[in-house]
């Protein structure tokens, strides 16, 4: 049984889990982090809670957080975002691995306002670390070395890569079942109050559409349990096939960008759609890009292009 088991696992454990799949999704976490350090100003994510702290709070652990030590929060920001658009690019993902979870775990420890993404954001830079400081690329858009045997590096980035997928499938069953507990979303009736909240509701270039929608009684119903049918199909594709996986990648990408669109919450969609390309992928798949032709070749030499074309979608 073990020798079977083992023949099953080998060839699986010696695809590479390094891809620029794995690259797109560290570029969307950094992204989100970014985006909300260039557009609030830290005094905003700052603000003083209700019970009479200032922030940045540093008691604990918090006190190693970047916005604690320091020694003022523009600084702070700026070394956070300095960070941010290197991990972005995607340079050295071994060493800029432990650097972005310190910035992402910063902020969820020391800020008072910050929202899921955020969360979202500093976790799955925790699960990344094995991943990444296992990759030995220049830049996390290469494919590594081909391997045909799986060596340790592989079996941990593997096993790393397989607790995401289990704490994401875990969130929107969470998120599912949770909704079930909520009269209004048992009731179908949930998006129509959403659509109209004064904080999150639908922006004004929306809200003809989110109207329309959710004043009938089958369009309601239908964003309102759609919602729930289909974050309870994410957290099971764990254990669905290659076709069903790319179908909810799909439609999971476009159901949080419409909740991007609605409530305005884009860091929170950079944080989901990371998480779902993590999920949904399969392992070592890598994003294509057009080939860009070799201008040293001539135009009328078709065969030579079709010869660089060929090399630059091996490199």
């Amino acid at each position: 049984m073990l020798t079977a088991l083992g023949r099953w696992a080998r060839p699986r454990l010696a695809v590479p889990v390094w891809s620029s799949g794995i690259g797109l999704a560290r570029t969307l976490l950094a992204l989100g982090t970014l985006g909300t350090l260039l557009a609030t100003d830290p005094t905003a994510l700052m603000s003083p809670l209700s019970n009479g702290v200032v922030p940045p709070v540093c008691h604990g652990m918090s006190r190693a957080g970047i916005w604690c030590v320091a020694p003022d929060l523009q600084l702070g920001r700026w070394l956070s975002i300095a960070v941010l658009l290197v991990v972005a690019s995607g340079w050295l993902p071994r060493f800029t691995a432990i650097p972005h979870w310190y910035v992402s775990w910063s902020l969820i420890a020391n800020a008072t306002l910050q929202d899921g993404g955020d969360q979202v954001t500093g976790v799955l830079t925790l699960l990344l670390l094995p991943i990444c400081l296992t990759d030995g690329r220049r830049w996390h858009w290469q494919r590594p070395p081909e391997t045909r045997e799986p060596d340790t590096k592989a079996v941990v980035a593997r096993v790393a890569l397989l607790l995401i997928q289990v704490q994401v499938a875990v969130l929107y069953l969470q998120a599912s079942m949770a909704k079930l507990g909520v009269r209004e979303w048992a009731d179908g009736t949930a998006m129509y109050y959403w659509s109209r909240h004064p904080s999150f509701g639908s922006p004004p270039w929306l809200r003809p559409v989110t109207d329309l929608v959710t004043h009938s009684s089958v369009g309601v119903a239908t964003l309102t349990w759609g919602s729930v049918a289909l974050e309870f199909s994410l957290a099971i594709a764990i254990v669905l096939g290659p076709a069903a996986k790319r179908l909810l990648l799909a439609a999971g990408l476009l159901f949080h960008g419409f909740i991007a669109a609605d409530m305005g919450l884009i860091s929170f969609y950079a944080g989901m759609a990371a998480a779902l390309l993590l999920a949904l992928l399969p392992v070592g798949h890598h994003i294509r890009l057009p080939a860009i032709p070799d201008s040293r070749q001539p135009f009328d030499n078709p065969e030579g292009v079709h010869v660089v074309s060929r090399t630059l979608t091996r490199q």
